[in-house]
């Protein structure tokens, strides 16, 4: 370990990051179709062969300019990035990496590196999902990045737009530690647009990343960091997610790895909750909420959120429309027919259920649950 227990990356692995970065549009060509895993297999490989496996006759070009960067001036290019650079050897790296068979030679990070301890002891919930999620996903991967910090869990997450950002949202809401893992070097905020939620994240939290400073994304950057995500995780759970999703991903890295992996359920045949309805018929946890997490990881002793935020009192009325469309009344008409309430009472009841937090309407005017419980 370093002196004073703080971030030092050896030479070697130093100049093991810069190969690969310097080999990363190589890596771009290799990949093709199959970033994921793909990528993995790349990044697995020894110097010597990744660079004979991507740039060929050029390899020896790669890897002599590797071997003669100064060690000095790279880790003067980390600072000049406010940021610092871990590795195996200086006994910092959180151990649940070690589990990667392409384990990354270096971990750059920006925020308190002392925060490092409390991802080896904590054993922290990685939280993914659509870029794209709807209204309700939204606020339950808020309201579930809020609870599992308030359980005392640290909540990683890829600071997507969408799920990802909620859930890092409602961590820091809660006070709570929470990880940024970004698949571009960790002074390039990505998305752009996330740049307020990346500068709070690095004041309270941290972001990291196993690409050298200045790396931009691309297309493999992303599975790639997936990997880690899942790694430190000690459950992955998915909140919504199509067939055809990065989240996706990550669950079957967890799955290999050997973690816990939640998704939670979905209105069936909605094309958003295709792939969460996919991991729960495959055998992931439920995920109902943030009891189901602490109850699936058997967390000992740790605290239980002190309440779930619930609303006001209904009148009998609101209450029955409330139950109706919990189970699938979606429409005024709907409604009108399922409740028998004359026109006026029903607008009454739901103009009471939006106000009070109960009801969301979506784009097409249907009306559905939010997260709030009722008294």
């Amino acid at each position: 370990m370093s002196e004073g227990g703080a971030p030092a990356a050896c030479a070697d692995c130093l100049r093991r990051a810069w190969l690969i970065a310097s080999l990363a549009g190589h890596v771009e060509n290799a990949v093709e179709d199959s970033p994921g895993n793909r990528a993995q297999e790349l990044l697995a490989l020894p110097d010597e062969e990744l660079a004979r496996a991507l740039a060929r006759s050029r390899a020896g070009e790669f890897l002599g300019r590797a071997r003669a960067l100064d060690p000095e001036r790279l880790r003067q290019t980390v600072e000049e990035a406010r940021a610092w650079a871990s590795c195996r050897h200086d006994g910092l790296l959180p151990p649940a990496l070690s589990d990667l068979g392409d384990r990354p030679a270096v971990i750059f990070g920006r925020g308190d590196a002392g925060l490092l301890d409390e991802l080896a002891a904590g054993g922290p919930v990685t939280i993914v999902g659509s870029r794209r999620p709807s209204g309700y996903g939204r606020e339950l991967a808020t309201r579930l990045g809020r609870e599992v910090g308030a359980a005392g869990l640290a909540v990683v997450s890829g600071m997507a737009m969408g799920i990802d950002s909620c859930a890092h949202q409602g961590a820091l809401e809660a006070g709570a530690l929470t990880i940024a893992v970004l698949g571009t070097g960790v002074d390039v905020p990505y998305p752009p647009r996330s740049r307020r939620l990346y500068e709070e994240i690095a004041e309270r939290g941290l972001i990291l990343g196993e690409l050298p400073p200045g790396t931009r994304a691309r297309r493999w950057t992303f599975p790639a960091r997936n990997r880690i995500m899942a790694a430190l995780g000690r459950m992955t759970v998915v909140v919504e997610a199509r067939e055809r999703s990065g989240s996706l991903i990550t669950a079957g890295m967890a799955q290999d790895l050997g973690r816990e992996v939640g998704a939670v359920p979905g209105r069936v045949g909605s094309s958003a909750a295709a792939g969460t309805n996919g991991l729960l018929r495959d055998g992931a946890t439920v995920i109902r909420g943030v009891e189901d997490v602490l109850d699936s990881l058997l967390v000992t002793g740790a605290p239980r959120p002190v309440s779930r935020a619930r609303g006001p009192a209904l009148e009998s009325s609101a209450a029955q429309v409330l139950e109706l469309v919990e189970g699938g009344s979606s429409t005024p008409d709907a409604l009108a027919r399922a409740s028998g309430l004359r026109p006026g009472a029903l607008a009454a009841a739901l103009l009471q259920l939006e106000l009070a937090g109960y009801l969301r309407t979506d784009s097409a005017g249907r009306f559905e649950r939010t997260t709030l419980a009722a008294p």
